[in-house]
């Protein structure tokens, strides 16, 4: 976007002080803001309070710098823009005789940076990283998730106009728009954190963005083993799994941590092969240097130039891929990922939302139905089996913690069902003082699939299955 239009989008854009929310005038829909939630901790240390006092000076010298910006300066000089900011707020405010403390100019400057480069009163909480998702519900609520619980934080927007400026700073950088004709979309931010929007007339409480932070550092299978939310017997076994160029499902709930665990998944693919990767908003990072990143495209104003993710998997099987990674089958694509797994890509891995292994393979079933493609039942279902190889169930549970859940073989078929068989299970004994207590087990049943692991030369560590002769656990 250039600076130009981003200073346009700011001339009235201010911030409602965190203490002390300013009561605009009701409404027409009579929504008013709520009284200032109160301090709690962490969070009001994420957007300091601003005295009432300060609000118009801030105001003030928001709009002369703005006024007095050259809307020619080069926005990727990030350094540069900012100091060019930071000269001119230090002039104005000596010109002006403006007597302030030194933590509040500082607090002031900041505000302005976020009001003219950022993403106004929601930058703050972008930038601390303890907070992994952000959620606007109208100008005058911001929620925010901080170790998997939601919290009310203080930040406010002053109006629904000041919300639609920040929801044009998200969007305009990469061709997406939202008015009434189109209103609601999927974004992301230059740092791959995924943003859903939805506006009025369908969002009631006015502008809603909905951000799930992307983290600013790769997760590695070490953290995950850290956190709890696998065990290194498991995580061994997934990376023989990729290895062996098995076809991995990850299944879970919103929230549930299914793009992490494909991140982390698809750093186990050897360097020297070809990967595919397909988004509707690229958020994964893989490490490795031969990767071919697509992302899907919406319609344009006239409802024309759509690409969907079953384009851009049917695309990919010319582009000569030796891994296909979908970041997420919703719909109608979920038959070609299966049909590409079933035509020699295999190693690819994919993820889908479902509560249980088994209710993931009742989704993949509805999806394909959805490409439009008339198939008896049991073709899909022989499809199902045939393609996959495993499915990891990732949940995120009552604590807020995620944890593997399960690791489930797909077996084949017997009768009209597709036969699944738990490897691993999480278990759990106890919630106690907020916290659930459980654990990791193995089942005691060797996969089918492990000969596949002999003819790639992967060896595993002995008692990875737990007790060979144990069976199903309970």
């Amino acid at each position: 976007m250039s600076l130009l239009r981003r200073i346009e989008g700011s001339r009235t854009a201010t911030v409602t002080p965190a203490t002390a929310p300013a009561a605009p005038a009701p409404p027409a829909d009579g929504r008013m803001p709520p009284p200032a939630p109160p301090a709690a901790g962490p969070l009001s240390q994420t957007v300091a309070p601003v005295r009432d006092g300060m609000r118009d000076v801030r105001t003030q010298l928001q709009t002369k710098i703005i006024n007095n910006l050259d809307p020619r300066l080069d926005l990727s000089d990030d350094k540069a823009v900012r100091s060019t900011i930071q000269q001119m707020f230090d002039k104005f405010v000596d010109e002006d005789g403006i007597v302030i403390t030194r933590v509040d100019r500082q607090r002031m400057l900041e505000q302005i940076l976020d009001e003219i480069l950022g993403f106004g009163p929601i930058q703050p909480l972008l930038n601390d990283d303890t907070i992994t998702e952000v959620m606007v519900n109208g100008p005058f609520r911001v929620y925010v998730e901080r170790k998997g619980k939601l919290q009310l934080s203080d930040v406010t927007f002053t109006s629904d106009e000041h919300v639609m400026r920040v929801i044009e700073r998200i969007i305009a950088p990469i061709g997406r728009r939202v008015d009434e004709s189109k209103p609601y979309e999927d974004a992301r931010l230059p740092d791959g954190s995924r943003v859903n929007i939805i506006i009025p007339p369908l969002a009631l409480n006015g502008p809603v963005i909905t951000i799930r932070k992307f983290p600013k550092y790769r997760i590695t299978p070490e953290d995950y083993i850290k956190f709890g939310t696998a065990t290194v017997e498991i995580m061994e076994f997934l990376r023989a799994c990729v290895e062996a160029r098995l076809n991995i499902f990850i299944s879970g709930g919103t929230g549930s941590g299914k793009t992490t665990l494909l991140n982390i998944l698809s750093g186990y693919i050897p360097e020297d092969e070809r990967i595919v990767t397909i988004e509707d908003a690229a958020e994964l990072k893989l490490v490795q240097d031969h990767v071919v990143r697509l992302e899907s495209r919406k319609a344009n104003i006239e409802g024309k130039g759509a690409v969907t993710i079953m384009n851009l998997v049917e695309n990919a099987l010319r582009m000569r891929p030796e891994r296909i990674v979908v970041g997420e089958c919703r719909g109608g694509e979920a038959l070609s990922m299966l049909q590409a797994m079933n035509t020699g890509h295999d190693g690819s891995l994919s993820t889908g939302h479902a509560n249980s292994p088994r209710d993931m393979i009742s989704r993949l079933e509805t999806m394909c139905l959805m490409a439009g493609v008339d198939l008896p039942a049991r073709a899909i279902k022989d499809q199902i089996a045939s393609a996959l190889d495993v499915i990891v169930q990732i949940s995120r549970l009552k604590d807020g913690s995620r944890k593997i859940t399960n690791v489930t073989e797909v077996q084949g078929m017997e009768g009209e069902a597709v036969v699944l068989q738990d490897v691993f299970v999480f278990e759990q004994t106890a919630y106690i003082d907020g916290k659930v207590q459980g654990k990791l087990r193995p089942t005691g049943i060797r996969p089918k699939f492990t000969e596949k692991f002999e003819a790639a030369g992967i060896k595993l560590p002995q008692g990875v299955f737990g007790n060979m002769n144990a069976g199903l656990l309970r």
